[in-house]
């Protein structure tokens, strides 16, 4: 099994320099880039695609939170964690608005980080001590709402997908939505790469089974 490729962003070289002395033993993590600002993490996410960011809020220039919004919106399986000094309700919540899958603070012992690490390399969400009990509170008192299908795509690409699950070609689709063929290809190519499958056909039976259309 590969190791778990990992991006750190901290603008504090002494806390980066820690935490690689603290997971660079660690046979199944894999330090593969730092970076000291936003706009820096947003380079190196785009051009290594990490698997997981150890993310610090705050940052020169553009903060933790809004890099890891633009950062989900490029690379959805990019995983990041939040490693921070901040506790407050308002952070919490709006980093996990951002698409960060897991929080931290700093002072977390190696175990925790290399746990939280590898956890949301498998898709869960990891909360500190403290942290995962005031999300549980929050989503406890929130009236559940169905999630949206889909959400990683554009209203656009909903829309194709859509015609897509109904069986429609490619030449249709153009036709009906008034766009050039093209067009039609790039999004589609968009819609496949988003949701991880190998062509249309894939993309339309996952749209279908997750009752997109009847």
């Amino acid at each position: 099994m590969n190791p778990i490729s990992l991006l750190i962003v901290d603008d504090h070289l002494i806390l980066r320099s820690g935490l690689r002395l603290l997971l660079e033993s660690e046979t199944s993590i894999e330090i593969i880039a730092e970076a000291s600002s936003a706009e820096e993490a947003l380079e190196l996410a785009a051009t290594k695609q990490p698997d997981v960011i150890l993310m610090d809020i705050q940052l020169p220039g553009i903060n933790g939170i809004e890099a890891t919004r633009r950062i989900k919106a490029q690379n959805p399986r990019t995983q990041i964690v939040m490693l921070t000094m901040f506790q407050d309700d308002d952070s919490v919540f709006a980093a996990i608005r951002s698409g960060a899958q897991g929080y931290l603070l700093k002072g977390a012992t190696q175990e925790e980080i290399i746990q939280a690490v590898r956890g949301v390399a498998r898709g869960e969400a990891v909360f500190g001590a403290g942290i995962a009990e005031r999300v549980l509170k929050f989503f406890a008192a929130t009236r559940p709402v169905a999630a949206p299908l889909f959400p990683e795509l554009t209203s656009r690409e909903h829309e194709i997908l859509e015609l897509i699950a109904q069986r429609l070609p490619n030449s249709a689709i153009a036709a009906r939505l008034e766009l050039s063929p093209k067009t039609v290809r790039n999004y589609v190519s968009n819609i496949i790469s988003k949701l991880q499958v190998a062509d249309r056909t894939e993309a339309m039976w996952l749209a279908k089974n997750a009752g997109l259309v009847g």
